[in-house]
């Protein structure tokens, strides 16, 4: 059971406008049958030491997020913490933000490396919090980014621009349509003789269409008969 992210990584010049691939598995089971929850001031001590400390940063980097089931999901209210601590050790947490009585709740995921998660599922709570405390310790830590969404995600911007070829020939008619010149103000071609006198469309009387027709201009009151 695992999710999917791709995000860009502006730290790593070598991948400068490449989507890195991070695979994380889902903790739902590890607490019973809900994600566990953590409280609002685990992100507020994050925010702290990110304006504090070179080595605590954000970034605006998630582009997709696709759960267990291929499912995507809209990026917005999700974060990436991407960490290493004093000895080398990678925590990758993939947590989602949400309200409820006026307080935001982190919800956690899934996590990853396979480490972290084999620690997670022998001690549970008690690794979970230990972990948390040490990713808000500056001493301790390496390196920590927290990544947002960039924009929209992938998956939207393709839906929102997929056009098959028939709706694109659709809308290229209709375009060309709008384009033709038509004194009745309809939006379809018109096909009316130009006056020889003038130079503007006639306009067909009716009740003149058995056996011959009758065009007039009326510009300047030229009449023409049409077989």
């Amino acid at each position: 059971m695992f999710w999917t992210l791709y995000t860009y990584t502006p730290w790593n010049p070598q991948n400068k406008g490449k989507l890195a691939q991070v695979r994380l598995k889902s903790i739902k089971d590890k607490f019973g049958s809900t994600y566990p929850i953590i409280s609002q001031q685990f992100l507020k001590d994050l925010y702290k030491n990110i304006s504090k400390y070179d080595h605590y940063i954000h970034t605006k980097s998630i582009k997709r997020i696709i759960d267990p089931s291929n499912k995507d999901y809209s990026i917005q209210y999700w974060n990436l913490i991407w960490a290493m601590d004093a000895k080398e050790r990678i925590y990758q947490f993939l947590v989602q933000r949400k309200e409820a009585k006026n307080k935001i709740n982190i919800i956690i995921v899934a996590l990853a490396p396979p480490q972290v998660v084999e620690l997670i599922e022998k001690y549970q709570r008690d690794a979970l919090l230990k972990i948390l405390s040490l990713l808000n310790s500056p001493k301790q830590i390496k390196f920590l980014k927290l990544l947002f969404a960039q924009g929209k995600s992938l998956a939207e911007t393709q839906q929102q621009f997929k056009i098959d070829k028939d709706d694109l020939q659709k809308i290229k008619m209709a375009n060309y349509l709008k384009r033709q010149p038509n004194i009745e103000g309809q939006w379809f071609p018109n096909y009316a003789p130009k006056c020889p006198i003038c130079g503007n469309f006639m306009k067909e009387l009716e009740g003149y269409r058995f056996m011959f027709r009758k065009w007039v201009c009326p510009t300047c009151g030229y009449e023409k008969y049409q077989k």
